[in-house]
Formats: C-alpha cells, sequence, structure tokens
C-alpha cells in the first residue's frame, strides 16, 4: 500500500489506484508493472513533492534528489546498466503526469543521460553511429527546449539549415554525420541562448529535468487548460513525475513505436486500432513529421492507406500487442488506449 509520506515510488511498490499521489500516468505504470506487463523499469515522484516545490521553484524538496540517487542505483542493478556510465549507459525519460490527463500540456524530457562519454559507450554497445547522434539531437533540442527555456525555432532553424544544404526533405535520409554535425550546432545553439554550455552531469541533467516537469503544472498552457475544463485541485493537484528506462524506437526498421485504442474509440468495435512508425520515438508520431502506418489490416483497409500495417511487416510484435490489449481490458474492464515502443 502506498504511504503518503514517501516522496517517491517504484513501479512495483506503488498503489495503482491512488491517482491523486501517483498521478494517472505513474499509478497506470505501479498497476501495469504488478499485474506482469513488460513495462520497463522506473519509479515516480509523487505530486505531493511537486506542490512542496512549487512553492520555491527554485529547489526541490529536501531530501528528494536523495530518494532519487538511491532508486537510480536501484535502476543500475535491474538493468545491468550505468547512469552516466561510458560502457553499457542507463538512459531514461522524465515524464509528466496529473491524476487527470492532460495531454501535451506539460513537459516530457527523453533520452536523459547522454553526454558527449554516455555518447560514446552507446554507440560503441548498439554499434549504431546514426542511432547514437539522433538520439544525442533529439535530448539536446527536448532538453533544451523543456529544462532551458530555449524556444523550439532555434533548434529547428539549425536543423532546416542543415537539411537544405544536403538537399534532404526526410529526416530518415539524414546519415550519421549529418546527424553528428546538427548535434554540434544544437550544443552551439544552448551555449548562445544560456550563456552555459550543455550540462554533462547526468545527475545535473536529471535534477533540472525533474524540476522543469514540476514547474510545467503552473505553466501557462497547464493552467489554461485546467480552467478551460474545470480542473480543480480536487480532481487533480500537481504533477507527478515518472522516470523511466529508455527503450528504443529508433534503433532501425525492425524498430517502431506507437500509440493505440484497445477498441474503436468511434464505435467501441472490439478490435485493436491505432498507428506507429517504425524507426522512430514517441514524439515523432504526435508531431506531425511523418505519416504513421495503421496496425490492423482492417483499419488499412479502412483508411485506404497504402502502407503496410503492422499486421503485415511484423506479425509476431503485432500479435504480442494484442496479448497485451487482452491483458488491459481484462484487468481495468474498459477501453485503455496506450503507447508502445517495439
Amino acid at each position: 500500500m502506498t504511504r503518503k509520506n514517501k516522496s517517491v515510488y517504484t513501479f512495483e511498490e506503488g498503489d495503482g489506484k491512488n491517482k491523486m499521489l501517483l498521478g494517472g500516468k505513474g499509478a497506470n505504470l505501479c498497476e501495469m508493472t504488478q499485474i506482469g506487463l513488460n513495462v520497463p523499469p522506473g519509479f515516480v515522484i509523487t505530486t505531493e513533492t511537486c506542490l512542496k516545490h512549487l512553492d520555491d521553484k527554485e529547489n526541490l524538496p529536501e531530501g528528494v534528489m536523495d530518494a532519487v540517487r538511491k532508486n537510480m542505483v536501484a535502476l543500475e542493478e535491474k538493468t545491468g546498466k550505468s547512469f552516466g556510465g561510458s560502457k553499457n549507459p542507463l538512459l531514461v525519460s522524465v515524464r509528466s503526469g496529473s491524476a487527470m490527463s492532460m495531454p501535451g500540456m506539460m513537459d516530457t524530457v527523453l533520452n536523459l543521460g547522454l553526454n558527449s562519454e554516455t555518447l560514446k559507450g552507446l554507440i560503441k554497445l548498439t554499434k549504431n553511429e546514426r542511432f547514437g547522434y539522433d538520439s544525442y539531437r533529439r535530448f539536446i533540442q527536448l532538453f533544451g527546449k523543456v529544462a532551458l527555456g530555449i524556444a523550439d525555432e532555434e533548434f529547428d532553424d539549425e536543423f532546416d539549415q542543415v537539411k537544405q544544404s544536403l538537399g534532404v526533405t526526410e529526416d530518415l535520409a539524414l546519415t550519421a554525420s549529418d546527424l553528428k554535425h546538427i548535434s554540434e550546432r544544437f550544443l552551439e545553439v544552448v551555449k548562445r541562448v544560456t550563456g552555459l554550455p550543455f550540462p554533462e552531469d547526468p545527475y545535473v541533467q536529471l535534477e533540472i529535468a525533474i524540476k522543469a516537469v514540476f514547474n510545467s503544472w503552473d505553466g501557462k498552457r497547464a493552467v489554461d487548460y485546467r480552467h478551460e475544463f474545470n480542473i480543480t485541485p480536487e480532481m487533480a493537484n500537481g504533477t507527478a513525475v515518472n522516470i523511466c528506462t529508455m527503450v528504443f524506437g529508433n534503433l532501425g526498421n525492425d524498430c517502431a513505436t506507437g500509440v493505440g485504442f484497445t477498441r474503436y474509440p468511434d464505435t467501441g468495435a472490439n478490435e485493436l486500432f491505432g498507428e506507429y512508425l517504425t524507426n522512430a520515438q514517441g514524439e515523432d508520431v504526435v508531431a506531425g513529421i511523418r505519416t504513421p502506418q495503421p496496425l490492423t489490416i482492417a483499419e488499412k483497409a479502412t483508411q485506404g492507406a497504402d502502407m503496410p500495417a503492422m499486421e503485415e511487416v511484423m506479425p509476431v510484435v503485432f500479435q504480442e500487442l494484442c496479448d497485451v490489449r487482452d491483458k488491459l481490458e481484462a484487468h481495468y474492464k474498459d477501453m485503455q488506449d496506450m503507447e508502445f515502443t517495439v
């Protein structure tokens, strides 16, 4: 049972029914872990901690980073990876999650833990230089935007200039060398705009990101959203922070990421529904940069899509996704939406 005096709960110990304390995403990650779904290891920092932090906004409450460090060590033990390590680096996502869904209103950072040393380790480990620099440029931009307050346009202008100089329109056409060049330009953006170099210490990155996600609860987008939809403090008060081991959908064409529903959301038809992208990370699906592919052959026929469905090109993965769908519906006894990475 979740005790309210703790600031951090692992996915194995958090109470999946306590969304006010753990946020919807955190509570569901805990519950899915505990019913045996393949959830990457992680932990949740509570909404109560968020509210305490917002009284100051500059500093996390006393003892929180100690608890975070302790849980990061446990993550290292669970995964066999090392946070900040040069051989088998542990990278994490840092995500928001309030008791009520507020899609797109608060902030997320992916690939956290990358720096000049861990990048080398990631490339050596995966034998995939393009993947390494693709993850690195994503991290610099997302961290720069969310945690350092740099406008997206600062990075997009650099990105577009490189693509134009190469005569390339699609991100996937960029080589490892191109992405390395983009990463270097992004690091210069950070230094130019903030006056400081990009932080190399992963724990410094982590603390800055946690504070940024907490602070996004009071950001204009989130405040306006709660006002528009009449979300009161009794319904959702503060955001949790979910720190989760990264799983990479951008490792190659046999990897993917997507979103889905356990039923058709418009008709309630009892069939899996959703879309995915190969060789991508989660934000690509919703960013509109590439056109997602349908999950099922039935969806493909309905949409008149000319791209293959996951059911056709990844039948084993698709069947595993169907099994997850069945477990979710059996447990929650209602239609669920889900995010997944292959």
